[in-house]
């Protein structure tokens, strides 16, 4: 199904519901179009309203349950699931649900009780990386003295596309470096804007490893004088997403001042714990190593500001005004995200045709009008924003008057929405953005969501 198919069903349920608004059958079903086409907050209203329609209707349960999930609601999410148990003891299915859910809630509980003990260490410190051994049977790429070298780059990514694996020494060794090259730098949110020729801007790549090559096919590998931005979501849904992201960080350590990576909503505990990556990490390596991940992804920058003039990051304007770039230098970026605030809006809000804000389809955040946008950009002296986080037919759509650009660098999304790719030359001479769309190239025959949370899985069929 394409994007257009659920835009299509979600027309059809809301024209049905116009003619008929007490069935809660045809909230449900809406409800699934929204829960797959991300637009959580819509989800959770829809499977509400079916419940209080009827509250014996199953299905309602289990499609609030997975909204409340995919917003990190872990314990609303249980109620549901607990709600199902009682009404059919005998259900193996909703037991089973019950249980995994359950699990989930113990298991976060348990990590808040860690993380509030001051004394957390890093990961690294119970980590012996200098006496790794690497085995003499292993052939594939090495640090070359802990550095990553260009040779190397090009070795790890032969070895990814052959489906390979990368030495967990070599792995661990990127993510230490990774974490003292974005330490210096605890505060600023934004790097300085430095003077560049040409920039390429990407946006989500969702761990589509095949897709990320043929960028590099394309429009070449990063270098000095051809430097790259990737705007957040690089890992989860699609099963790639560890080749994915240790590439990105590994071009990042070759060129500190040529490749740049913001955070993305999915760079954060919750999101990776149900759509993939963590599941990933866990399956190619270990548990731990998915804790250093989440180490090195407190510390990416959350914005950048391009020639003093383009304002790239991943969701886009806050829920108030009067955000100044000064305010975002501010920010403590190195955490889980919170729920509301300046933080959380950068990563997950999303541009709306109509002025004002309105309550985001996400259920997280807002939906900011072309008259926000206009002011934040008079109040900074900016052109134009520039974000990604939401799949485009075209791969890129220009609104707000070419005020607010968003670019999705993943086609054919989670291998079925049939969308175009794109990227963003940007000159430094005159800032106009050129757009740039490519399609889907194959890849190995694993399915996206393959590492994802069985309930995950299971609440969007």
């Amino acid at each position: 199904s394409t994007q257009k198919d659920y835009d299509n069903a979600i027309k059809y349920y809301t024209e049905a519901l116009e003619l008929n608004p007490a069935n809660a059958i045809y909230f449900s079903n809406r409800s699934l179009a929204y829960l797959r086409t991300e637009c959580y907050g819509y989800a959770l209203a829809d499977a509400t309203k079916c419940l209080e329609i009827d509250k014996n209707y199953i299905k309602g349960y289990y499609r609030r349950a997975t909204s409340n999930m995919a917003l990190g609601k872990f314990k609303a999410a249980l109620k549901d699931y607990e709600t199902v148990v009682r009404v059919r003891p005998n259900d193996k299915d909703a037991k089973m649900k019950y249980q995994e859910c359950n699990k989930i809630v113990k298991q976060k509980a348990f990590e808040r009780a860690i993380a509030s003990d001051e004394m957390k260490k890093s990961v690294v410190d119970s980590l012996d990386i200098e006496n790794m051994m690497i085995e003499d049977e292993y052939t594939g790429p090495k640090l070359e003295e802990g550095k990553v070298t260009m040779r190397f780059m090009k070795e790890m990514m032969e070895c990814f596309k052959d489906q390979k694996k990368l030495h967990r020494k070599c792995a661990y060794q990127i993510l230490t470096v990774s974490t003292s090259a974005y330490v210096p730098v605890p505060k600023p949110v934004l790097f300085p804007p430095q003077q560049t020729e040409k920039i390429t801007i990407c946006g989500d790549t969702h761990g589509q490893f095949y897709d990320l090559l043929n960028i590099f096919e394309l429009n070449g590998l990063p270098s000095e004088t051809n430097p790259y931005l990737f705007n957040g979501d690089f890992v989860d849904r699609g099963s790639f997403s560890l080749e994915v992201i240790l590439t990105l960080f590994g071009f990042k350590l070759l060129l500190p001042d040529s490749f740049y990576l913001l955070r993305g909503n999915h760079e954060t505990d919750n999101m990776n714990q149900m759509y993939g990556f963590e599941g990933e990490v866990k399956a190619k390596y270990t548990t731990q190593m998915f804790t250093l991940f989440s180490e090195v992804f407190q510390w990416l920058p959350l914005a950048q500001c391009i020639n003093g003039k383009v304002l790239v990051m991943h969701g886009g304007l806050f829920s108030e005004d009067g955000v100044m770039l000064d305010d975002l230098r501010k920010i403590d970026r190195n955490r889980q995200p919170p729920d509301s605030g300046p933080m959380c809006d950068l990563l997950w809000s999303d541009p709306q045709p109509q002025n004002g804000r309105s309550v985001s389809k996400r259920g997280v955040s807002c939906q900011f009008g072309p008259d926000v946008t206009e002011r934040f950009l008079d109040q900074n002296k900016l052109d134009y924003i520039v974000r990604s986080h939401e799949v485009k037919a075209e791969g890129y759509e220009v609104t707000h008057s070419g005020k607010c650009i968003t670019v999705f660098s993943a086609p054919n999304y989670c291998d079925q929405m049939a969308n175009k790719g794109a990227y963003i030359h940007l000159r430094g001479s005159d800032l106009k953005p050129e757009f740039h769309q490519f399609t889907a190239v194959p890849h190995p025959n694993v399915k996206p969501m393959a590492y994802a949370n069985s309930l995950m899985q299971m609440g969007m069929m």
